[in-house]
């Protein structure tokens, strides 16, 4: 019979709209705002609708999710110490070109210091493909977790500067526990090779 399947198809839909309304009266209405209802939501169990009702239910992004780049900062005797060296690799391995680097220069000797004086990013270029990061050889640079950056004034507010692209190392913790811990016990290790071959 023509039409047959069309007929399961919207019997399909029809079954996901009435299952959400029960789904909803069973859980509640904040049903996906806590890690088990995110849990929930991201299972085989889940009946009803499967989309997220963005921006008020929002799923966590994994570790390795990446969005645009972000400077890496230590804090040392209550002052903000980028990683950053101006070396610049990042700006020549960057696919749409898109990062702007000016190296400090002492105005006593006219040598170059070893920190950027402007570090800019046209984050509406960026591709957010993570090669500054990983090109990056001092860990000065990550991909960063927060996509909600929309706005309606692009010169004003998707160039990024120093000011809103250093992030403290507790944040980069945060947001990539797993890479953190992993570079930091190579870190660890790399000091403790280099102290064992200076001691003998």
């Amino acid at each position: 019979m023509y039409g047959l399947g069309i007929l399961k198809g919207l019997s399909v839909t029809l079954k996901h709209f009435i299952l959400t309304f029960v789904d909803d009266a069973k859980r509640g209405k904040g049903r996906y705002r806590s890690p088990q209802g995110i849990a929930y939501k991201q299972s085989t169990e889940l009946s009803g609708l499967f989309t997220v009702e963005y921006p008020e239910e929002k799923l966590p992004v994994p570790e390795e999710f990446r969005y645009i780049p972000f400077l890496v900062y230590e804090e040392e005797d209550g002052e903000k110490k980028l990683r950053c060296t101006s070396c610049g690799i990042c700006s020549k391995v960057c696919p749409p070109q898109c990062i702007y680097i000016v190296r400090t220069v002492d105005p006593e000797t006219g040598k170059p210091v070893p920190t950027p004086a402007e570090f800019c990013i046209d984050v509406d270029i960026c591709m957010n493909c993570g090669l500054c990061a990983e090109y990056c050889p001092f860990d000065a640079i990550k991909m960063d977790h927060d996509y909600e950056i929309a706005s309606f004034d692009r010169m004003k507010h998707h160039v990024f500067d120093i000011s809103r692209l250093a992030k403290p190392v507790s944040y980069y913790a945060s947001i990539r526990p797993k890479n953190y811990k992993t570079e930091e016990d190579a870190r660890a290790a790399k000091a403790a090779a280099k102290q064992g071959t200076a001691s003998a």
